[in-house]
């Protein structure tokens, strides 16, 4: 979350937490001085985050003058507000109000930046003159100003407030930067404040409270993980040339005594090994959804449960995404959860499970056969290198029903970050974060590095930008390099140096124009491969990483950095054409994907759960919504 929470220090005593009944859990962050802070907080967030989005219009408070443009109505194509070029004007914080649907005044400071964001000052909340700290109160009395349906809007309440609990605890063991800066990539995971855009990103919709202590990231909980065998009728494998068959895979991430053990408890029960294939699995699916879903198979014995491998692992951002602590080079492993958080079921669809390693043999090579993306930019793409896919013997036999329901049971197995001595990563997100005291993680590392914040920041960009630009431009093909799935290198002196992508199978998309460089894709990862059209494909890039990052990053340069914003963007323009003039014979292509274009397609994420899709049930994964457009500030 962009916005500086307040600092601990400054808060009156916490007055001691009541005795818990024997028997019941109750979470010790739950403070009434530590929930108003991060409700206050989140209450700024979800403001901004409408605002941008249009689901609200707030209006200039009376008589601050022409220097706070009033947006433009819902459905419309967006406000000016900018200079020439669609550079944001760094205008100073203006007063805005919103009238609710009871007729009480909502009040509040906010500044404008790039694509016409909003950053709502949360000390400045007030409703009809007095502090305002609640965004559930919030939505219960904006319900019609935000067009929500009665469904809708219960089960925005609970999201809501287990994203607060979630930010509650957060709160209650948060380190300040100099600290964070010393962890290393699979501690620092642990202290994220979840996705910058979405207001409900910690909902964990299906989690208790329990599992929620147990299994979120913030948790940093290190577990070991239960594995099963699943018979061949139901079970699929998939392995780059490398690990081609499962014993290969086994070979590497079981040692000898363990998969011994597991085939022997196979003949106990009288069962072949060699037809069985084993994968991990997350105890919270096993006991919510696999065991009342798969018990036929399980009483059958084509599901075998066996016991833990004894490597420890600790849960990522991603929840369902495990590191391995106890030997770091063996894989990180992805496993289906049914669990809703942000916009989708975090299960693992059957046919980009399937088809994720012949994904990562093509988009690697890539890589390896160009120069400039193997040599120069040394990209690192951890690749999803094997695969089982576990069928649902009635579920995936109906195209109708919701599709949480066929992506109930699998596994993924991902290359682990491997880099030389010296360098160092953290994932894109992590720059976003600001500490107890409103310390910019970002800060602490600019401070570090001994280069003055311009100088740094054009090394983030060279870091980041030549990659990402270089795979759309030759290859037509981009990724979603939003802050989780972007990991910055670093070098000894805090210095960003190279890109590292992973969950690149999911979000990997081509152009619909066909380009020469695709007549080299086989044939199964062309079947399942997403398409878009050229100018579309770059609001990947767009919103993954200019709106879904730099939109926040951007303001805490200037605030602790003191770097403008629209110094912020020139950079990041400057970037992009400096790799374009590298590479004038694709200025065809450079055209084609036009990354300067004066407007683009505002997405609205949060739209998607308020508005579009809400919580129903449906048969295909949702998309974000598309809501008018913003001025691009790289014009």
């Amino acid at each position: 979350m962009s916005t500086s929470p307040a600092p601990h220090d400054s808060a009156p005593p916490t007055p001691p937490t009541p005795p818990t009944p024997p028997g019941l859990f109750c979470p010790p962050e739950l403070t009434p001085e530590r929930w108003n802070r991060v409700a206050s907080r989140l209450f700024a967030k979800a403001l901004a985050e409408f605002a941008y989005e249009e689901i609200v219009v707030p209006r200039p408070a009376p008589d601050t003058g022409p220097a706070a443009p009033v947006p433009a109505a819902p459905g419309g194509a967006g406000s000016g507000g900018t200079e020439p070029g669609g550079a944001p004007s760094g205008a100073a914080p203006a007063p805005y109000t919103l009238t609710l649907d009871d007729g009480a005044t909502l009040a509040f400071t906010a500044r404008r930046g790039a694509y016409r964001g909003w950053r709502v000052d949360p000390d400045s909340l007030t409703l009809d003159g007095r502090p305002a700290t609640d965004p559930l109160d919030f939505l219960v009395r904006a319900r019609r100003l935000l067009g929500l349906d009665g469904a809708t809007l219960g089960h925005l309440i609970r999201e809501l407030t287990t994203t607060l609990a979630a930010d509650a605890r957060l709160d209650h063991t948060a380190l300040p930067a100099a600290r964070l800066a010393e962890l290393g990539y699979a501690e620092l995971e642990g202290h994220q404040t979840g996705h910058p855009w979405i207001v409900l990103n910690k909902g964990r919709v299906g989690f208790a409270g329990t599992d929620a202590a147990r299994w979120a990231p913030e948790a940093r909980r290190p577990t070991p993980l239960p594995w099963i065998a699943v018979s061949t009728r139901l079970a699929a494998y998939r392995g780059v040339p490398a690990l081609a068959t499962p014993g290969r895979l086994y070979a590497r991430e079981l040692g000898r005594e363990v998969r011994e053990r597991y085939r022997a408890a196979l003949r106990a029960r009288g069962l072949d090994p060699d037809a069985y294939l084993l994968l991990p699995v997350h105890p919270w699916q096993w006991d919510e959804t696999l065991l009342p879903l798969y018990a036929p198979a399980i009483a059958s014995g084509a599901i075998v449960p066996l016991p833990t491998d004894g490597d420890v692992r600790l849960p990522q951002q991603s929840v369902r995404t495990f590191l391995n602590l106890s030997r770091p080079d063996r894989f990180t492993v992805k496993l289906p959860l049914s669990v809703l958080n942000t916009l989708v079921w975090r299960g693992l669809p059957t046919e980009r499970t399937l088809a994720a390693p012949a994904l990562t043999a093509w988009v690697q090579s890539l890589c390896e056969t160009d120069p400039f993306l193997r040599d120069e930019c040394r990209l690192i793409l951890l690749g999803e290198v094997a695969s089982v896919t576990v069928r649902h013997p009635l579920y995936d036999r109906l195209p109708e029903v919701p599709y949480q329901y066929k992506e109930l049971l699998g596994a993924i197995w991902r290359e682990p970050l491997r880099l030389p001595p010296g360098e160092r990563a953290r994932t894109l997100a992590a720059l976003l974060h600001t500490d107890p005291a409103g310390r910019a993680f970002v800060a602490e590392l600019v401070a570090r590095s001994g280069l003055a914040p311009r100088a740094w920041l054009r090394r983030l960009f060279a870091a980041l930008l030549p990659p990402l630009l270089h795979c759309l431009y030759r290859y037509g093909a981009v990724f979603s390099p939003h802050g989780e799935n972007a990991i910055v290198v670093y070098d000894e002196q805090d210095v960003p140096v190279r890109l590292a992508i992973k969950d690149f199978v999911d979000d990997v998309n081509v152009s619909a124009v066909p380009l020469p460089e695709h007549d080299t894709m086989p044939d199964d990862v062309r079947a399942v491969l997403l398409t878009e059209e050229p100018d579309f494909l770059t609001q990947f890039i767009h919103s993954g990483l200019f709106v879904g990052v730099f939109r926040y990053l951007a303001p805490l340069f200037e605030e602790q950095l003191h770097v403008p914003e629209r110094d912020f963007w020139d950079l990041l323009r400057a970037e992009i054409l400096r790799h374009q003039g590298r590479f004038p014979e694709l200025k065809e292509r450079f055209e084609l994907f036009d990354l300067l274009t004066p407007r683009i397609d505002r997405l609205c994420l949060n739209r998607n759960r308020l508005h579009l899709d809400g919580y129903r049930d449906r048969p295909e994964r949702p998309h974000a919504a598309v809501h008018g457009t913003v001025p691009n500030p790289l014009a």
